[in-house]
């Protein structure tokens, strides 16, 4: 393979190494010379002493660093749709860019705390290593892009949008401010509440981005999912995968920054258990996918506990149990409607491996102890009447839904079923946070 920089988007990354090579050495000298004391000013300074032209020759870099990664991004988004390799590492290092500016910033208002310390630290190492091969990469194109305009604005628009399961983010982000109302027995600050959301809607649609990206071939053999942007081809995979990938490492950066290191850890957690560990390896290995994997839907709850409290309890641990037993009898009930579908696509859901009728009977068992999960709050003295009437009402009429698929099944009980059981999880941590704060 020959390498050059014949293209314009090649030599754009050299000039962009340049710049940041550049921007750090003189980092170094603005830190070893407490250069910053002698050029005051938010973002242009006047220096006072000689030694204060390296603060401003350091921003003045900052800003040309910038503007090429602009053109960097906008060429890679224009030009690179089908490159696989290269416009998720443009995508990459520009927010890794950004990220390492952020929480310089934070370090100046807050401190230096050690997980934001440690957090810049791996940034800059993750940022070079990322722009080596940006560098790397863009040397091995022969002739530079040409710009492909398939679809208009608003619809790119709208595929992104849906890429991001706008449904299934809102229903993450009911059980995040769930735990975060229920962990600090009141309905949280303004500030706190829209940082946490924020992160937690970032990570939820970044998450299911990448598993579009993952299930792209698959989503195609299924009539559920084969209009989804990815399966029909309005959005290329590297433009899947660049988004996800960025809305995934912007929510750490919020969550660090403006929420908890504990927050922070638990929404990476959720990404890594659903992304990886469920869409890459469970799906399509075990008839336990949806027990196994429904840990990742039950993370946003300890998530807004943690940005509450600072620590997990027993309570933010059954918020968990709760979603974890909730999980099952939901996709299953949507399994059995489907299950065409999942057969056609080789996905070994319970209803295609074992059949309808002992998937029927397992959607009634794990009601019944999710229900008795839903308990266990008010029995160790977690939440007072009202939770607990709220409980055995929405208990009794799930384990209803749940009682007509396992006694007279049908496609349409569990449609219902699977309608149900999303409204359920809703009005179960209403409940919780109604009664969290009378």
């Amino acid at each position: 393979m020959k390498y050059s920089l014949q293209t314009s988007f090649a030599k754009l990354t050299v000039i962009l190494f340049i710049a940041i090579l550049a921007l750090s050495i003189l980092g170094y000298f603005v830190t070893a010379t407490n250069a910053q004391s002698f050029c005051d000013g938010a973002i242009v300074c006047l220096p006072t002493q000689p030694v204060g032209y390296l603060k401003l020759a350091h921003v003045i870099i900052a800003g040309i660093s910038l503007i090429v990664l602009w053109f960097v991004w906008r060429k890679a988004w224009r030009e690179q749709k089908h490159h696989k390799i290269l416009l998720p590492l443009t995508t990459i290092t520009t927010i890794l860019f950004l990220g390492q500016a952020f929480v310089g910033a934070i370090q100046s208002t807050r401190g230096y705390p050690l997980h934001l310390t440690v957090l810049h630290s791996l940034t800059a190492i993750a940022l070079w290593v990322s722009l080596l091969m940006l560098v790397y990469f863009a040397s091995t194109l022969k002739e530079d892009g040409k710009v492909e305009i398939r679809f208009g604005f608003r619809q790119r628009l709208k595929d992104f949008w849906i890429l991001s399961k706008p449904l299934i983010v809102a229903l993450l982000l009911v059980t995040t401010y769930g735990g975060l109302v229920m962990g600090g027995k009141a309905f949280p600050s303004a500030s706190l509440t829209f940082w946490t959301l924020f992160g937690g809607a970032l990570a939820a649609a970044g998450s299911s981005a990448l598993n579009q990206y993952i299930d792209r071939d698959l989503d195609k053999n299924m009539q559920r999912t084969a209009k989804r942007p990815l399966a029909d081809g309005r959005l290329t995979p590297a433009e899947g995968l660049s988004y996800g990938l960025a809305l995934c490492l912007i929510s750490y950066y919020v969550m660090a920054g403006y929420v908890n290191f504990l927050a922070a850890l638990l929404s990476l957690t959720g990404i890594f258990y659903y992304v990886i560990f469920y869409s890459v390896w469970l799906k399509k290995a075990t008839v336990q996918n949806i027990v196994i994997g429904g840990g990742a839907g039950a993370i946003p709850p300890m998530v807004g506990w943690a940005a509450a409290t600072g620590e997990l309890t027993l309570a933010a641990w059954i918020l968990f149990a709760i979603i974890f037993m909730w999980t099952p009898p939901h996709f299953w009930a949507l399994a059995i409607v489907r299950m065409k579908d999942y057969e056609k696509a080789g996905v070994p859901m319970l209803p295609v491996v074992v059949g309808e009728e002992k998937t029927r009977k397992q959607i009634l068992i794990y009601t019944i102890e999710l229900i008795a999960v839903t308990l266990l709050l008010p029995i160790f003295n977690l939440t007072g009447v009202f939770y607990l009437i709220s409980a055995l009402v929405l208990g009794a009429l799930l384990f209803y839904a749940a009682w007509k698929v396992f006694r007279l099944g049908g496609n349409k009980n569990a449609w219902m079923m699977y309608r149900w059981s999303s409204m359920y999880l809703a009005f179960i941590f209403l409940a919780l946070m109604i009664d969290a704060v009378i």
